[in-house]
């Protein structure tokens, strides 16, 4: 395939890069190209593709839910689908009131201008936000403010608003001294929070853009411990976490935390519609209700609560919650396959956490430009495997309809690629 004379891919250097691949169809965890290969997407097709390709489950209730209601304006109108999809969310997260969006970066910004906008509903002068090195939240204006700066963000590095960062004490199989760089992380958010401060925001568990970088859970305990003496908000973007990825149904739940605000998109509708949702707490909903119009919150999208991805939405939560096995027990999946890979020379910081397997190259720069990654994915392809290494950071992240066959393809493409390299 040519590149096509009126697209513009993401994040894609045309000078420098392969022409994309036409697809042809997908079905569970196979993209069938229109030249007849078939690969395993190995990464749910950027994280959003949670059950599989084509789940007929969530297919025919989007075809039930078009010949109802395929859309209607959010602002004077309500639909039982919406209604219904909040009141689960509210449920499962214990957050009570629900903003739909219509994807992961309008989500965090909708998280990030409530937590601004009800401290100076109450009259608060807290100005300083705080988030983690080596965060990613979108590429929106805001979320990219709240991001790490890197070659994403430096062509808008002017336009941004400053924030405060703390380390991230990522750990890895074999980790000795986490316990040390935790310790440090903590003594510096203690100092951050000194001043007064209007919210933290955080990946529970995994920063996934930066390189799967994971944490430990109890790390995250004593971060919301600090946030609430400091009487600041918490938000937690669970954008590619949750629904089911940390082997538990939101990484905030496995980590034992209760955030103020909860950022979703990517799985919310099994990856059939795009979507977004800010969950709040009723405190913070409460805050907006005035007789004063300039305690209204004044943000909206064209498509807020379409009725057709929350049917999606609703019949993925349907498949998470009648099969909580597929995600509960991933991790047991990965592990014995992983452990494999771990001895070899060039894999180096291998870590697991649910559905999500990741190991870094011994190929010295961990830049987003390493071309090992690429190297990697070419002979993996090879193998019938697509992956899309972050530089030098490999991960799998499959839906969970993955058979264990193919599971077993994709660490033997990996293995393979790696002797090739090694060469």
């Amino acid at each position: 395939m040519r590149w096509h004379p009126h697209l513009w891919h993401p994040t894609t250097q045309v000078a420098t890069s392969p022409e994309p691949f036409q697809v042809k169809r997908a079905r569970g965890c196979v993209l069938e190209l229109s030249d007849g290969r078939r690969l395993i997407d190995a990464i749910s097709s950027w994280w959003v593709t949670l059950h599989g390709h084509g789940e007929p489950a969530i297919a025919a209730a989007i075809g039930r839910q078009a010949l109802e209601l395929e859309q209607v304006i959010f602002a004077n109108f309500s639909h039982e689908p919406a209604e219904q999809l909040a009141t689960r969310l509210a449920a499962l997260t214990g957050l009570e009131r629900l903003f739909f969006s219509d994807n992961g970066s309008t989500a965090v910004e909708v998280a990030l201008k409530i937590a601004w906008q009800w401290w100076r509903n109450q009259g608060s002068e807290r100005r300083q936000l705080i988030a983690f090195e080596g965060a990613y939240h979108g590429d929106t204006f805001g979320a990219m403010a709240l991001g790490d700066r890197s070659i994403f963000t430096a062509p808008y590095d002017t336009l941004l608003f400053d924030v405060a960062r703390i380390p991230w004490p990522h750990t890895h199989w074999g980790d000795t001294d986490v316990e040390q760089r935790e310790a440090q992380a903590l003594h510096a958010l203690e100092q951050a929070v000194a001043t007064p401060t209007a919210a933290v925001i955080l990946e529970p568990l995994i920063q996934g853009a930066s390189g799967m970088h994971m944490v430990r859970p109890a790390f995250l305990r004593a971060v919301q411990q600090r946030v609430r003496a400091s009487g600041a908000l918490l938000i937690a973007d669970e954008v590619m976490t949750g629904f089911g990825r940390t082997g538990a149904l939101f990484a905030s739940q496995r980590a034992g935390i209760q955030p103020d605000l909860i950022a979703l998109s990517k799985g919310l509708t099994g990856g059939f519609l795009p979507m977004g949702a800010t969950l709040a707490s009723e405190r913070l909903y409460q805050g907006f209700i005035s007789q004063e119009p300039a305690h209204t919150f004044f943000h909206g999208h064209s498509f807020t609560a379409n009725p057709l991805g929350c049917a999606a939405a609703l019949a993925s939560l349907d498949l998470l919650q009648h099969n909580p096995e597929r995600y509960q027990q991933f991790e047991s999946r990965h592990t014995p396959l992983l452990e494999e890979l771990a001895g070899h020379p060039l894999v180096k910081r291998v870590r697991c956490l649910g559905t999500v397997a990741a190991f870094e190259l011994d190929a010295g720069s961990t830049s987003y430009l390493n071309p090992i990654g690429k190297q990697l994915q070419r002979h993996c392809l090879e193998q019938g495997v697509y992956l899309r290494p972050l530089g030098n950071v490999v991960y799998l992240l499959p839906p969970l309809g993955i058979s264990e066959a193919q599971l077993q393809q994709c660490y033997a493409a990996i293995h393979t690629a790696l002797m090739a390299l090694q060469r």
